[in-house]
């Protein structure tokens, strides 16, 4: 049965889809295709109809996720007080304890770090969408002179909510959150005064 081009693509975006949760919520490595073809409730051969290889995946994946990222943000003002909502829902304990849903940075960077040149030319573009996206917001005459900073607290967010994560002491995990609010706002605050 041939199916037409509407179908191939609704069917494509599914597989992206259910990649993205998986692999934040079990790491790529440990997302075989026959699990995400199975979560998508296609079959193994199917796959090699919309990707080339896992690594064409991962790419497209990585890069869907941060354009997901990217779009949520417009959910949170254009201006300072903005800034302060994202990082504080970013650096919340919501977002630490559901990775599947959360940024692909904290979940995943330690093994985008290991993928191939395209995976990681994908995030690279991708992330840069982010952070000038927040950029933006804290300086809207000339985004360009923030980046460094705002890297340095994308730095920082993915940091902090990566170890709050790692952490068995529940307490401990929140102070982290609590302490990575303060220190990027702090960050923050030097940016746009300067």
């Amino acid at each position: 049965m041939r199916y037409g081009k509407e179908h191939k693509q609704a069917t494509r975006r599914r597989i992206v889809e259910v990649a993205g949760r998986r692999f934040k919520q079990n790491g790529i490595d440990g997302s075989g295709i026959a699990t995400l073809m199975k979560d998508a409730g296609l079959t193994n051969g199917a796959f090699y109809a919309h990707f080339a290889s896992k690594e064409d995946l991962v790419a497209t994946t990585v890069v869907d996720q941060l354009r997901e990222q990217s779009s949520s943000f417009s959910a949170f003002g254009p201006d300072r007080d903005g800034v302060e909502q994202l990082v504080r829902g970013y650096l919340s304990v919501e977002h630490r304890d559901s990775p599947e849903d959360g940024c692909p940075s904290a979940a995943l960077l330690d093994e985008i770090g290991r993928c191939a040149d395209a995976t990681k030319r994908a995030y690279t573009d991708g992330m840069l969408v982010v952070i000038d996206q927040i950029a933006a917001r804290l300086v809207p005459l000339d985004p360009r002179s923030a980046r460094a900073t705002v890297l340095s607290v994308f730095a920082l967010m993915v940091g902090t909510l990566q170890l709050s994560r790692a952490l068995a002491d529940r307490q401990l995990a929140d102070e982290v959150l609590e302490r990575g609010i303060q220190n990027a706002l702090a960050l923050l605050g030097s940016e746009q005064q300067s």
